[in-house]
């Protein structure tokens, strides 16, 4: 064998041992990475009041957590109730408290990750473009739903006018603090990389929050119906899991079941069918919310769309051998079946989603906020999936032109404005036959 030859198979078995070696590393790295995590993130508890702890010392870990479990839903089923009572703005202010912890959890977890390295300006930043993300999301609400009413407020005038300009001025602050962080060269990519989880954080919590928001201005049964849904959804399947649970669903959750996947899909369908017909009759809930300059205030009175009215269906010609051939049916409902598969057959992905980033990072849960459910994220990782679907459903599906909407954008224009729009509306009525000519001619002083 020729020394060159030599000298080519040595360099190669040290090119290997140097791979080798650097794999090593990463992995030693990843390891250390995951008991940083696992040592400094906070992880769910059992453990609640004295007289709970005590009064179920005897049970056996499984139905402690069980019954643990069980208490604290209602608690909480409890508390969302009396939100809901309270109206369309206390629900806003529920969302934007739960995006926060939600918002926190996560950013925490990148936090810890680098927390040795000291990254300069890292949670400074990231509470920084959470606020200019959620000034961008609410004010574009605020503006295109009650524009009457913030055009009665001169100071506001201002924000009114130049709010893009502002979310952009902001968001621009916050990325020239980025920039000017960057003063160590071997921080620069962890940096980025904490970066890059800032903002899909921002995607995945304030663009679906604000969807959400969105849905609650349609009437408030487009947000409570797909959140009851997506709860329900995981009562039903906890439970038939729990007592009937035998065939694994999914790697990512080895304690999700067909049987509770199942058993919750079907339970969630006709809990679906049974509260839209319920909720479908109160105006209260099927009445978006607008500002009346008659009420003085903001008000959920409106004439029921065509969606919330009693609809005649015909049935198909088989079932015409049972005696019935039209059936009286809210639309809405038919709808509902619509949200309730999504919320049984999809919406679980997301809490597959969240499953897979936790095991990414091996902890056990995002917090230990609520006993016997984790952090704020843990329970609500499908809702915020959801808020989307619904909004592009109704986009898609239901919503039309607005009246309402359109009528709040006139009252918005200055009192010229409005005559130029009467003007040009009532030209256009008499050219479509609509309105009479003789009739129009009082009316055109008044339009100029």
């Amino acid at each position: 064998m020729s020394s060159q030859d030599k000298l080519r198979r040595r360099s190669k078995a040290s090119d290997e041992k140097s791979k080798s070696d650097a794999e090593t590393d990463k992995e030693d790295d990843a390891d250390a990475l995951n008991e940083q995590l696992s040592a400094g993130s906070p992880q769910a508890s059992d453990k609640t009041t004295e007289a709970i702890d005590s009064a179920l010392k005897d049970f056996s870990p499984r139905w402690r957590n069980y019954i643990i479990r069980t208490i604290f839903t209602i608690v909480m089923i409890l508390v969302f109730a009396f939100i809901i009572y309270l109206g369309p703005l206390a629900i806003v202010v529920l969302i934007q408290l739960i995006q926060i912890k939600c918002y926190h959890e996560i950013i925490s977890i990148g936090y810890i990750a680098y927390k040795s390295h000291d990254l300069p300006w890292f949670r400074t930043l990231s509470w920084h473009f959470l606020l200019a993300s959620n000034y961008y999301f609410y004010g574009e609400s605020a503006i295109s739903s009650f524009s009457v009413l913030l055009h009665k407020a001169e100071f506001l005038e201002p924000l009114i006018t130049y709010h893009r300009f502002i979310s952009f001025s902001l968001y621009t602050c916050g990325l020239v603090a980025f920039v000017l962080s960057l003063t160590r060269k071997k921080l620069y990519l962890k940096q980025f990389t904490l970066f890059a989880w800032t903002h899909i954080t921002l995607l995945i919590l304030v663009t679906q929050s604000h969807f959400m928001i969105q849905n609650i201005f349609e009437g408030l049964i487009w947000f409570l119906v797909p959140v009851s849904l997506i709860i329900c959804n995981d009562i039903m399947a906890y439970v038939f899991g729990f007592f009937f649970g035998k065939t694994p669903l999914i790697k990512l959750s080895p304690k999700k079941t067909w049987e509770g996947f199942i058993g919750g899909g079907f339970s969630t369908i006709l809990f679906g069918w049974i509260l839209s017909a319920v909720l479908v009759k109160h105006k209260f809930f099927v009445c978006p919310i607008t500002y009346s300059d008659e009420a003085g205030g903001f008000t959920l009175d409106c004439e029921p769309g065509p969606i919330f009215r009693l609809t005649e269906y015909t049935l198909p010609k088989v079932l015409h051998i049972l005696g019935m051939k039209t059936v009286r049916l809210y639309p809405f409902v038919l709808h509902s079946l619509s949200l309730s598969i999504f919320a049984s057959s999809i919406g679980p992905f997301g809490g597959f989603f969240a499953s897979g980033f936790k095991r990414a990072f091996k902890i056990k849960d995002f917090g230990d906020t609520i006993p016997g459910h984790g952090g704020f994220m843990d329970r609500f990782d499908c809702q915020f999936f959801a808020a989307t679907f619904v909004n592009v459903y109704i986009s898609s599906f239901v919503r039309g032109v607005s009246p309402q909407k359109l009528l709040a954008q006139l009252f918005s224009l200055k009192p010229q404005e409005q005559l130029e729009v009467f003007a040009v509306l009532r030209d256009r009525l008499v050219q479509l036959g609509l309105l009479q000519q003789a009739a129009a001619q009082p009316l055109a002083g008044a339009g100029g």
